[in-house]
């Protein structure tokens, strides 16, 4: 069973600050052997969310929305991530939908952007995103920028 939370910045406990640093740390710097600064100055500004799944105390789930100020621009969801340890097990499904629904409850006038790893653009067009860029390079991982146009409903 998966516990879910959709906080603002600001609602977040030091130790669920810690341990959604401590997943993303373990995926995309050790696991993915990609060194980079994770911590890049925008997990706590602004209208910033992040969406954490919990299965018993551990964080086996997570994304972050980020929120520009710039009312034209779209709201970015990143920094995906289930843990190893509980692949397979559909979680990257339910957090993307978590993730939409979030989203669009907050911000529904606003078109969603995300840098997806290129090898996942099937996984995110089953949530209406498109390819809008060319595959790129970052940090040594091919990546596709994918876009999802406001919803109509």
């Amino acid at each position: 069973m998966i516990r879910w939370q959709d906080l603002h910045h600001a609602e977040l406990t030091v130790p669920e600050l810690y341990a959604l640093l401590k997943l993303r740390c373990e995926v995309f710097v050790v696991e993915q052997t990609c060194p980079y600064l994770d911590v890049d100055g925008d997990d706590l500004v602004g209208e910033n969310r992040h969406l954490l799944g919990w299965q018993d105390d551990r964080l086996v789930a997570y994304a972050r929305i980020l929120k520009s100020d710039d009312n034209f621009s779209p709201v970015a969801i990143g920094r995906v991530i289930v843990s190893a340890q509980v692949r397979g097990e559909k979680l990257g499904y339910q957090l993307m939908q978590r993730a939409v629904a979030s989203c669009e409850q907050h911000w529904p006038q606003h078109a969603l952007y995300l840098s997806a790893q290129a090898h996942l653009q099937r996984f995110y067009g089953q949530f209406g995103f498109l390819p809008v860029t060319d595959v790129y390079d970052e940090d040594g991982i091919p990546h596709i920028g994918m876009a999802r146009e406001v919803s109509q409903a």
